[in-house]
């Protein structure tokens, strides 16, 4: 089996924009998606594509506004992901499984319940459907629009920007909520993270991110309505170690009647890129 890397051409708001795709394996579709952070890339789906390539035909794929590539300045917003999502499905790949990290679990949850079966069968891996501070305050604020927006002032909003993803910064988040051995980051990986924040662009999506302003739903209701709406068995996976706010909201999806469960005995909100063993053995079982 070979690894195959490809551009994928879009537009958003009528701006043209390239996104990463990888394809691995052979089998029946399997469509991965990220999480959607500053440092997030369909590469943090390495290793567990390669452990699931021996069975399915996989394809990792960046949304728009995150990855590693330049992206053009756009008011990044929910629509516009639901947008990429359904144009991926009609032009890439008709999945057979769809596997959602992060706050991608809430497109998909939306799409799977407004179009049964477009995505196959769903597993979410440590899903969120509130950006990081919103999560923090228990709510959405006013002041949380008003960054977003400072962002895109051209000297200010870059440099506020950076003073957020400076080395310090990531290194601290991520042994707080991201990986749970802080080893795991070394200078390697670390400078691989690093590079994806300081893509041309970067800051546009990724701070929108941060303060709720890509959040799909407004409240925990609306997002467990989505989920029941879905028909048949949703898989749920997250790690032991998951902060306890987020992990609070996998426990109330846990707790519906069509989401069947795994937790791992270790791991974050990252725990499929830490520990791949782990995530694809658990997934495959929940999946068979």
């Amino acid at each position: 089996m070979q690894w195959s890397e490809h551009l994928l051409e879009w537009r958003a708001d009528g701006r043209p924009l390239q996104l990463g795709v990888t394809r691995f394996g052979s089998g029946p579709q399997l469509l991965l998606l990220p999480a959607l952070s500053s440092i997030s890339t369909r590469n943090e789906m390495r290793g567990l594509q390669q452990r699931l390539g021996a069975q399915f035909s996989t394809t990792a794929i960046d949304w728009p506004g995150f990855g590693d590539l330049p992206r053009p300045k756009i008011d990044w917003r929910p629509e516009l992901y639901g947008d990429f999502l359904e144009s991926i499905l009609n032009s890439v790949t008709r999945p057979d499984i769809t596997v959602a990290a992060g706050h991608a679990a809430g497109y998909a949850l939306a799409q799977a319940a407004d179009h049964p079966g477009s995505l196959g069968r769903l597993c979410l891996l440590a899903p969120t459907w509130r950006g990081p501070l919103p999560t923090m305050a228990g709510k959405r604020l006013p002041l949380f629009g008003t960054l977003a927006k400072a962002v895109d002032l051209p000297v200010a909003g870059a440099a506020f920007y950076r003073l957020n993803v400076n080395r310090p910064v990531i290194g601290m988040m991520a042994r707080g909520h991201v990986y749970a051995d802080p080893a795991w980051l070394d200078q390697v990986r670390l400078a691989d993270k690093r590079h994806v924040t300081e893509a041309r662009g970067a800051r546009y999506a990724s701070f929108r991110f941060v303060t709720g302003e890509l959040d799909l739903f407004t409240t925990r209701d609306e997002y467990l309505a989505a989920a029941r709406r879905v028909p048949g068995k949703i898989v749920l996976l997250y790690g032991d170690a998951t902060p306890r706010k987020s992990k609070a909201e996998m426990a109330a999806l846990e707790a519906l009647d069509n989401v069947r469960t795994t937790v791992l005995p270790r791991g974050k909100l990252s725990f499929y890129e830490e520990f791949p063993d782990d995530t694809a053995t658990a997934l495959l079982s929940a999946l068979a």
